[in-house]
């Protein structure tokens, strides 16, 4: 299975950040134009999805080792202290690789909102706090004094 179609646990948040399904994804990410962010998110994913694949490949290892019906014999404490080593650092790098993708997802700016369409807000004016300008008042009527 290659990287890009391995799964990871952040698939469905992604596709709902995104809002579409993870191919469709993948497809936008590489036309001309695609989003910086997009981009990286899916880099993040296929990083994050390979350190979760390794996670699952030394628990089913050590899970098999340690197995009631295991052969004794087989059982070897070198084996699995590197598995323990194997194990913690395949975390260290699947926490960093959600870190950074929550941080690229929390930069991101909110979706697009265009106005409504319909209903009453569709025509609301824009308002400001601040006071109108006074007619004839240009940038350089400060500096001129007036």
């Amino acid at each position: 299975m290659s990287d890009g179609h391995r799964p990871s646990t952040q698939d469905a948040r992604l596709e709902g950040v995104f809002g579409s399904p993870l191919n469709e994804l993948h497809e936008r990410a590489v036309r001309p134009g695609a989003s910086p962010a997009l981009v990286r998110a899916l880099e993040l994913r296929v990083f994050l999805a390979l350190a979760e694949a390794q996670v699952v490949r030394v628990r089913d290892r050590v899970h098999a080792a340690m197995a009631p019906d295991a052969e004794l014999d087989l059982l070897s404490s070198d084996a699995l202290r590197f598995d323990a080593e194997w194990l913690e650092a395949a975390l260290a790098a699947r926490s960093g690789y959600r870190t950074a993708l929550d941080k690229l997802l929390a930069a991101m700016p909110p979706p697009a909102v265009g106005p409504p369409t319909t209903g009453p807000l569709r025509s609301a004016a824009v308002s400001s706090s601040l006071p109108p300008v006074p007619a004839g008042a240009g940038c350089g009527a400060a500096v001129r004094g007036g």
